[in-house]
């Protein structure tokens, strides 16, 4: 069975005691669980990492493309968080691991600062999410799923 994986970025293990009036009150463990259960509901498992360090995500990332190669996996859920807006090396890995992303975002990072409202992961992301609360992460999922299925893979 193909898995998709879920990688989450720097300051979202914080979830449930970080700004909580933006992000909600909702863990990263809340988030991983509801996760599982929306890939299960599909016929899928999710592999969850979350990091605050760049080259973790990009390693991350790079497995993600070979196990797309290799059929054991349908891509990957991903909130850079901060990243989004300076990562360019993510942008690279991403394009250079020809891995399929759903880009997430709880909050409306276009209703945000200035600073924000540029994604480096955007312009290589099969979809994007924004907004959502943590629910995006299931629409997320669901929409690597959809895509997946239209390829007729």
């Amino acid at each position: 069975m193909a898995s998709i994986m879920v990688l989450n970025g720097p300051n979202l293990n914080l979830l449930g005691t970080r700004e909580p009036a933006q992000y909600g009150y909702e863990t990263l463990a809340d988030v991983e669980q509801m996760c599982e259960q929306a890939a299960a509901a599909l016929g899928y498992q999710v592999e969850c990492h979350q990091s605050n360090h760049e080259g973790a995500l990009i390693d991350w990332i790079h497995q993600a493309g070979q196990k797309v190669k290799s059929g054991e996996l349908l891509g990957v859920v991903f909130n850079p968080g901060a990243y989004t807006h300076t990562s360019i090396a993510l942008h690279d890995a991403i394009k250079g691991a020809d891995v399929p992303v759903m880009e997430v975002h709880i909050s409306n990072v276009h209703a945000r600062e200035s600073f924000r409202h540029h994604s480096y992961v955007s312009p290589v992301a099969s979809g994007i999410v924004v907004g959502m609360g943590v629910q995006g992460y299931v629409l997320a999922i669901q929409g690597l799923v959809h895509k997946y299925q239209a390829k007729g893979a």
